[in-house]
């Protein structure tokens, strides 16, 4: 199991870190989780070999990184270099979640109101460039003479997402913004459907291996048709190994050197590292896991000592808390990993 924890790690960039760009970092690991609005940046600089906030705001402000609902409709990270190909392999699935979610919700929208308030968000964005979900609120108001409901009109923007509208604007301190995709993303050349799926599956087994089929339909969103026929199209490069009687792909671009013993990584809530994959257990002891996640889906910020899950984190008045469920870590170790995220606040 080692083997397979310290393959994760190099292939996560959470061990030996590759990358001095955060757009590099973002694509190389195809989509990353960024529910969290303020730790999605410590997701990306921790997997940095010299983490930089200013670098991520650089890259995120110039759209050399994305944020919209993409994959299984939730908040994620990509790469504009990826954004048209895997908004067109992703969106229909994701689409299909959202009026699943509005259904349940009570919320109806219709092909017209759902013109006339894009034609809204276009043209108050064109104006400004890039503003939050208040601006746009008010603009509707404006116009229509009502209060749209901030669900509502949430449910409105994912919309604009996933039809290919707007995009995340610059980055600000504390809340969302918007972009028209227009203005912020280069036409890019994009691959067929099958081109798309061997390159979905290879961006998430150099990312992720080694993860099992399991974990990359969990992840992707698709069908597990799709998902097998992306794997298979990456031919003579991926392997297996069972664990546990449950078989492992591991890309064999991946590397298997470079881990070094004895590493502590404050991770953030979301991250990749366990958001990743259905299945936690390599890294995370089934009976520690309401520790890192709760039954609805909220992930917690975890310690992972050696790429074990074994405690929790958070930063109060600038100090380091620590609650240890698992394996005590030696303080030296994880004051380390604390000022590396402190400097790159």
């Amino acid at each position: 199991m080692s083997s397979l924890v310290s393959i994760r790690l190099l292939s996560q960039q959470l061990a030996a870190p590759q990358f001095t760009r955060p757009s590099d970092v973002v694509a190389h690991m195809g989509a990353m989780q960024a529910q969290d609005y303020r730790m999605m940046r410590w997701a990306v600089g921790i997997r940095m070999r010299r983490p930089s906030f200013e670098a991520f705001r650089q890259d995120y402000d110039s759209g050399e990184i994305i944020r919209l609902h993409l994959l299984r409709g939730t908040w994620q990270l990509i790469s504009a270099e990826d954004y048209e190909w895997m908004l067109k392999l992703c969106a229909p699935k994701s689409l299909s979640a959202l009026k699943g979610w509005m259904n349940a919700n009570g919320i109806y929208i219709d092909s017209e109101e759902q013109d006339s308030i894009r034609d809204i968000i276009i043209r108050t964005i064109g104006q400004e460039r890039s503003v939050t979900k208040e601006t746009l609120a008010a603009a509707v108001r404006q116009v229509t003479g009502q209060e749209m409901d901030n669900h509502r009109l949430r449910y409105h923007l994912h919309l604009a997402e996933l039809d290919g509208t707007v995009v995340s604007g610059d980055l600000h301190p504390s809340k969302a913004t918007y972009s028209l995709a227009s203005q912020k993303i280069r036409r890019r050349l994009h691959p067929d459907r099958d081109e798309s799926l061997a390159l979905m599956a290879r961006k998430y087994f150099r990312s992720h291996s080694p993860a099992t089929l399991e974990d990359f339909v969990w992840w992707s969103g698709l069908n597990i048709g799709d998902c097998r026929k992306g794997i298979s199209m990456l031919d003579g490069d991926i392997r297996s190994e069972r664990w546990k009687d449950r078989e492992f792909y591991i890309l064999d671009s991946c590397r298997t050197r470079g881990f070094r013993k004895g590493s502590t990584l404050l991770l953030p809530p979301f991250d990749e590292y366990l958001v990743g994959y259905k299945s936690r257990e390599l890294v995370l002891a089934p009976e520690f896991s309401h520790h890192a996640h709760n039954k609805s889906g909220i992930f917690y910020p975890v310690i992972a000592h050696d790429g074990v899950i074994c405690g929790n984190w958070n930063m109060s008045g600038g100090s380091l808390q620590t609650d240890f469920f698992d394996t005590e870590v030696p303080a030296a170790d994880y004051i380390a990993a604390a000022e590396e995220y402190m400097n790159f606040r």
